[in-house]
């Protein structure tokens, strides 16, 4: 139990790292708010193995979120007042 709550935690922390990586505010606030929602959403699921399969689609959430904020790192716009 406690291997799958570090698993759980190291998954959030890397998703919400990764959305970090954006550099439109846009992308990257809905990347962020898009990681909260769908962990408090899931926080209540106790069954392991779906459990499991959240784990799974949380990573490969997690490549997508790299491999955009990547791409959208190397089309960089001017800041937009918000973020001033």
């Amino acid at each position: 139990m406690a291997d799958t709550r570090n698993q759980v935690l190291r998954l959030y922390r890397d998703l919400l790292k990764a959305g970090n990586t954006f550099s439109s505010y846009n992308f990257r606030e809905y990347a962020i708010r898009r990681t909260r929602d769908a962990f408090r959403a899931n926080a209540s699921v106790t069954d392991a193995n779906q459990v499991q399969s959240l784990i799974q689609r949380g990573k490969k959430d997690l490549e997508v979120v790299k491999r955009q904020g990547f791409i959208n790192s190397q089309f960089q716009t001017e800041k937009l007042v918000v973020e001033k």
